[in-house]
């Protein structure tokens, strides 16, 4: 690993990395995080009893947008192709809440870290949003990298709560 900030200039100025001498190579990365809620709101969300309509579908959608949108909202993000994404919602009584994970795929020079994060985050701030009449109480948290694979550093994988490079 090295000490030097890829994304700053040796004048310390921030700047975009340049990965056109990188190889392409399949990467993917799956983030995930969870919204803790009333259980009077999960079950509202449960029984499709919000006014603003499917919650969970929404925020799927505005996840899968969300990881697309990336580089809009990342200053220094590389724009990607993404070749999947995938966001799974889960009602977990015993938060009570949703637990959100978010898988995204590309072939390309940079991963998709990103992406996954941006997309779970969405998904979450949606689920908020929807469901905010009813309980301005929800927390957002946990949000972070469960894993990433390809790329020059390997794959990576969280391990109860602990970073392991294999």
């Amino acid at each position: 690993m090295t000490d030097e900030l890829s994304h700053v200039s040796p004048a310390g100025e921030a700047r975009m990395v340049d990965v056109s001498a990188k190889p392409e190579t399949q990467r993917v990365a799956r983030a995930t995080g969870h919204i803790r809620m009333r259980r009077e709101t999960l079950a509202a969300i449960q029984g499709a009893q919000i006014k603003k309509g499917d919650v969970l579908s929404v925020a799927r959608l505005a996840g899968v947008m969300a990881a697309k949108k990336t580089p809009d909202l990342i200053p220094l993000c590389h724009a990607l192709a993404l070749t999947d994404v995938q966001v799974t919602l889960v009602p977990d009584d015993g938060l009570p809440g949703i637990r959100c994970e978010a898988t995204v795929a590309t072939v390309g020079r940079t991963g998709v870290e990103m992406e996954a994060l941006t997309a779970v985050a969405v998904s979450l701030l949606t689920i908020y949003d929807m469901a905010k009449a009813i309980d301005r109480g929800m927390e957002i948290s946990d949000i972070s990298l469960a894993e990433k694979t390809g790329g020059r550093a390997g794959n990576w994988t969280r391990v109860d709560g602990t970073s392991v490079a294999p």
